[in-house]
Order: structure tokens, then sequence, then C-alpha cells
């Protein structure tokens, strides 16, 4: 189970949630489940990515929780849910599948947001019974579907074999990333945000992803190198919004222009210049933005009626 290092002040400092659950996947596997906000609202349900937890959900919770019911998970191995020797795309959607059936009433619909290996989530249970049942719209945030690791560009040589190889060692190493140093901060800076990016958000960044064990991050990186989700992109049928970074090194720009090529009903693409791969703490307004936006889209009708 990961160390709970997040930060404990500040935008990014995660809120305390109304209510926590255990949900159980497909498996048995325990997923730790928050819920924010008031009951009978509109619902969001908030899937984070690879090393991260619900607190990389803070400031998205913090303004979404005054007036919706925000459903935060962690992935598992990652934050508060142990990590399980299953480890793939089948877990992923099973995991999804088991938070939705878990904290949503018969026939309730929600945004799902989801970004990195969140979004991959979305997509890996796009065709489950429960997620047609339950999601309303979809945001993806710095995300692809397959060639990850060819496409990334955190080394910085043109394509090929060479960056390839380099950027799978470096994605799959089983090195301890230690404590958060001023070194770690910089590292992490450059893979993984926006050269802009402020200090307090390269820190909370940091913070939750060094509380991430390497045996998990190692684990779920096999999974990221081989992910083949393109059939799941076009099973994604409900409204679909897309936004990345242009200086997105890990999940580049074009990953997500294929993603708005490729879906059936992508309803917006935002590229949002200098941000890096980590949108929803670098751009926390905007991303709040688009998941308010889809709410009151597609689900905001159905919520009056059931008030």
């Amino acid at each position: 189970m990961s160390r709970l290092l997040h930060v404990d002040s500040g935008p990014y400092a995660p809120p305390v949630p109304v209510r926590e659950l255990t949900a159980f996947s497909a498996d048995g596997a325990r997923l730790h489940v928050e819920i924010h906000g008031p009951e009978g609202a509109p619902a969001v349900v908030l899937a984070h990515g690879w090393t991260c937890s619900t607190a990389f959900w803070a400031a998205q919770i913090r303004d979404l929780a005054a007036d919706h019911r925000v459903i935060a998970y962690d992935q598992r191995g990652h934050g508060r849910s142990p990590a399980s020797r299953a480890c793939g795309t089948d877990a992923l959607a099973d995991d999804l599948e088991a938070v939705l059936r878990a904290t949503l009433s018969p026939g309730e619909q929600a945004v799902i947001a989801g970004h990195s290996m969140g979004g991959m989530t979305v997509m890996a249970a796009s065709g489950r019974a429960a997620f047609r049942e339950h999601a309303a719209a979809v945001l993806l945030c710095s995300t692809g579907s397959s060639r990850l690791v060819a496409a990334a560009t955190v080394v910085p040589l043109r394509p090929g074999r060479v960056r390839t190889w380099l950027t799978r060692r470096i994605l799959g190493s089983r090195a301890p990333l230690g404590p958060v140093t001023p070194l770690a901060r910089r590292i992490l800076k450059y893979g993984t945000m926006g050269p802009g990016s402020a200090p307090h958000m390269v820190e909370a960044c940091a913070r939750i992803v060094h509380a991430c064990p390497r045996t998990v991050r190692h684990a779920w990186s096999q999974v990221l190198d081989l992910l083949d989700l393109d059939h799941g992109v076009r099973e994604l049928t409900v409204p679909t919004a897309v936004v990345v970074g242009t200086a997105d090194r890990l999940t580049p720009p074009a990953q997500a222009r294929a993603l708005c090529e490729a879906l059936p009903r992508c309803t917006g693409f935002t590229e949002l210049p200098g941000i890096g791969h980590m949108t929803p703490i670098e751009a926390p307004e905007l991303v709040t933005g688009k998941i308010r936006e889809l709410v009151t889209t597609h689900i905001q009708v159905v919520s009056e009626e059931s008030a």
C-alpha cells in the first residue's frame, strides 16, 4: 500500500471526504473510495493515473464538491488500495465497474473523468455493462490508447528504436524514487510537467508520485508498455471531451488528436499551451470547468427531475 505523503496545505491538499467506503472488484481486490459533496447532487467520478492517488484530484474535488457528488477512488496498488497480483486493462475495467456499482444508484448517471491511466481505465471499461449504464459523458485528460512508449518524448531523441528502448528503461525502472529533493523535483518537472509549472504544483505532484511503491510503479509500467485500447476508444460512444497540454512528454498531443479522430462522439478537443502531462494540477480551473460543462450539458436535466 502506498505511503500517503501528499501536501497538507494549499489548493492541492486533499479535502476531507463526507464518506469513505471499500469497493470490491471482480477478483476480490479492495478499492479505497472517497465521496465528497451533497447527496442527490449530480455525480462525478474521478479516475487518477499511474503512480498517483485520489490526492491528485484535490483541486477538482474542492471546487466541484460545493454542488456535485464527487466520487474518487485509488487504483489498485495506489493510495489506500492494496496491491494485487492482477495487473492489466481488464483489472482496470473491473475496478471502475466495481466503483460505479458501489456508489451510484441503478440507472444513475455520472460524468467520468480520467487522467492518463485513468483515461485508459475508461477506454478499457467502455464496453462494460456498468459503464454503459452509468456514464453520461467522459473527460479524457492527457492520455492515449496505444504505442505509449514509442510516442513519448521524455528522451530528447528522434523517434526510433533507440529512443523507444531508453524510454522503456526509464519508465520501467525498478529503482526507488527516494525522498522529494530539489533534484527529484527538477527531474519530475522535466518528465511530467510544463516548464512554467509553479513550485507548489511541482511539490504536490512530487509528493504524490514518490508515495507510490516502486513495485507498483514497475508492474503498471509494464501494462502501459504493452497497452492497446484502440478498440475501447471505438466503443466509447458517450459524449467525450479531450484535453492535452502542448508540453506533454508522456502522452503528446498527437495521441490526443488520434483519440479525437477515433472517438464516435468527440465533443471537444482542447490543447493547453505550455502545459505538461499533469493537466488537473497544472490547469485546475480549466479541467474543473470542462467537467462542469459536461455535467451541465449531459446530466443537469436528469438531476433536476430527481431533486
